[in-house]
């Protein structure tokens, strides 16, 4: 285990992430504490059964006292058991605080300390006041988010007319080059079972932006990130002939929880969302490619839209428990004067596959190993943000990216409403 092995590596990538050390000590100590307890309660079992043994053996005089020794000892049994319970328990509690160990390279500290790699593309300039997308999206009949709130509450929206078609139409155009990439389509459940949420490393610190049903013990995906990683839980793959590639087509749901006041107008922070991602099970020394292959795929995607964006090494602190490395794609908001992130994409090395035990047989070799995995956005509706307002006309039209058309019955401008 490399926390007992090197655990001066852990508390470097715990301290880059703006974590104490000491959670590696904790977390050693309640293992040994867990070892411990495990040990002393298999000498007692061992000592019960053999003790079982002299009683079903002894002579008729000599019972008695042997039946309330092993009363005693049962007892003793009992209580080493419901120490291993206890002992678990505080384990697992222990290794919750141990967020996956940050790649070589990846800069320290929190949200403001990401390094740009590169930026591409002209930041869009134009001869009037822009408008934002939601002033745009209700000229076009596009979006409500008016009506949203009243049927849902905030941050809840509907999408209409050609803003449901656009949505679509990005979504079918990303699943198209998922499909050219190699990756096979899924539309997974999106109420999963507690252990494949804990499995993918989001109810950590992270916890309270996710929705829990409590009657039925589901918990609503914010990604289908993660169902598809429960997808092969317990189980041992096959990669002799190359990585397993799924994209997974979902609505997302996520309770902004710390978010009160941030990005309240529009559709850049809200509840409810669709997604196509992209998640890749392969073997820990093909992950790091995999991640470049992964973020090459999301920005021919916003080149082919128009889009201007840079992409981002995001810092350790800021990077959730499961991630050893994100790279974020950040496209200009004109009304913003800012990027703001349209996917990221996350090489999550065996963090995830150690907690779901899913495993692969390397070549000429008897014993298994953790795969690695990997994710990536490659759609979401927060993207009609970008689109709405860098491809925007004096008139409050919007041009079609040529891309889209395509999808869009070959729509080449969408026109305001009456």
């Amino acid at each position: 285990m490399l926390l007992r092995d090197n655990p001066e590596l852990v508390k470097r990538s715990q301290e880059a992430r703006g974590e104490s050390p000491d959670t590696v000590d904790a977390a050693i100590e309640a293992d040994r504490a867990r070892r411990a307890a495990i040990t002393a309660f298999e000498e007692l079992r061992a000592a019960q059964n053999a003790h079982g043994k002299r009683v079903a053996q002894a002579p008729k005089d000599e019972k008695a006292a042997l039946v309330a020794e092993a009363k005693e000892l049962s007892e003793r049994v009992k209580q080493a058991q419901h120490a291993v319970s206890a002992a678990e328990e505080a384990s697992t509690e222990a290794f919750a605080l141990i967020e996956n160990i940050v790649i070589d390279g990846v800069p320290a500290g929190g949200e403001d300390d990401f390094v740009t790699l590169r930026t591409h593309g002209d930041i869009p300039a134009f001869g009037f006041e822009p408008r934002d997308h939601l002033e745009l999206g209700e000229k076009l009949g596009a979006i409500d988010m008016e009506r949203g709130t009243k049927v849902s509450g905030s941050r809840f929206y509907f999408l209409t007319g050609v803003g449901a078609r656009l949505e679509l139409a990005l979504m079918n155009l990303a699943l198209d080059r998922a499909l050219q990439a190699g990756f096979t389509p899924m539309i997974p459940p999106t109420l999963v079972r507690p252990e494949v949420m804990q499995g993918t490393g989001f109810l950590g610190k992270h916890a309270a932006e996710v929705y829990h049903l409590e009657d039925q013990d589901l918990y609503l995906v914010g990604t289908s990130e993660v169902p598809l990683a429960g997808y092969h839980m317990g189980e041992i793959l096959d990669l002799s002939r190359g990585a397993k590639r799924y994209a997974g087509w979902s609505t997302c749901y996520r309770s902004e929880a710390g978010s009160y006041g941030k990005d309240t107008r529009g559709i850049i922070r809200v509840h409810q969302f669709n997604k196509l991602e992209m998640f890749v099970y392969t073997t820990p020394e093909e992950a790091e490619a995999e991640h470049l292959r992964l973020v090459e795929l999301q920005e021919g995607m916003l080149q082919d839209l128009g889009l201007a964006y840079r992409v981002i090494d995001v810092a350790a602190g800021d990077l959730g428990s499961s991630a050893a490395r994100k790279y974020d794609v950040e496209a200009w908001v004109p009304t913003q004067g800012a990027y703001r992130e349209l996917t990221s994409t996350s090489n999550c090395t065996t963090y995830q596959a150690r907690r779901l035990d899913i495993r692969y047989r390397p070549e000429d070799a008897g014993k298994t190993h953790p795969v690695a995995t990997l994710n990536g956005t490659l759609a979401t509706t927060r993207w009609i943000v970008a689109l709405l307002e860098t491809h925007q006309r004096e008139d409050g039209s919007v041009t079609v990216p040529e891309v889209l058309r395509p999808f869009l019955g070959g729509l080449d401008v969408l026109e305001p409403i009456a």
